[in-house]
C-alpha cells in the first residue's frame, strides 16, 4: 500500500556517497525538523532521470530553497558506487543529496516500488514528495517511468 498524505514516513536508512566511501544515513537524520523534498527515480544514469527529471531540481534549487525547502534528496535503487558516479556526472553535489537504496527496501516500505524485468527487476516509481518533519505533505507520482512532467521541480513549485 502506498504511503498517504499526512502519514509519518517509515523509519529506514539509505547509503550515501561519503569522502571515505559509502555511509549509512537514517531517514530521521534527513527529515527530522526539516522541510524536505524526496525524489524517487527508476535508476541512476537512465535517460529520463538524468536528462529531464533530476536536472530540474538542480536548476531550480534556489527557487525551492526560497520556498522554504531545507533538504533536496534523490533516491534510486542502485548501489552507492553507481549513485556516487551519477552524482559526480550530474553536477548536483551541494544542491541535492544522493541516496542509494540498493535492495529497494525503503522504496518498498513507501509502496512506491515497481518491477522492471528488462532493467534489473525492482525499481522505484518516479515520484516527488514534500516532507515536513518526517510527515508526508504532498506526493506526486508518474503513471509512466519514462515521463517526468508531473514530478519535476516546476510541478512541485506550483504546489508550494
Amino acid at each position: 500500500m502506498t504511503i498517504a498524505q499526512g502519514q509519518r514516513l517509515p523509519f529506514g536508512s539509505f547509503m550515501t556517497p561519503g569522502p571515505d566511501g559509502p555511509q549509512k544515513i537514517a531517514t530521521d537524520a534527513l527529515f527530522q525538523d526539516k522541510t524536505a523534498v524526496l525524489i524517487g527515480v527508476p535508476g541512476a544514469f537512465t535517460p529520463t532521470c538524468s536528462l529531464n527529471h533530476l536536472p530540474t531540481f538542480i536548476e531550480k534549487n534556489d527557487a525551492l530553497r526560497a520556498k522554504g525547502i531545507d533538504e533536496i534528496a534523490v533516491v534510486s535503487v542502485n548501489d552507492p558506487f553507481v549513485v556516487k558516479a551519477w552524482r559526480d556526472a550530474t553536477g548536483g553535489e551541494g544542491k541535492v543529496t544522493y541516496l542509494a537504496d540498493p535492495q529497494g527496501e525503503y522504496i518498498k516500505s513507501l509502496g512506491l516500488d515497481m518491477d522492471m524485468p528488462g532493467l534489473g527487476g525492482l525499481r522505484s516509481k518516479r515520484f516527488c514528495m514534500l516532507v515536513k518533519n518526517n510527515v508526508l505533505e504532498e506526493l506526486l507520482v508518474e503513471d509512466s517511468p519514462g515521463e517526468s512532467g508531473l514530478t519535476d521541480a516546476d510541478a512541485l513549485l506550483a504546489k508550494l
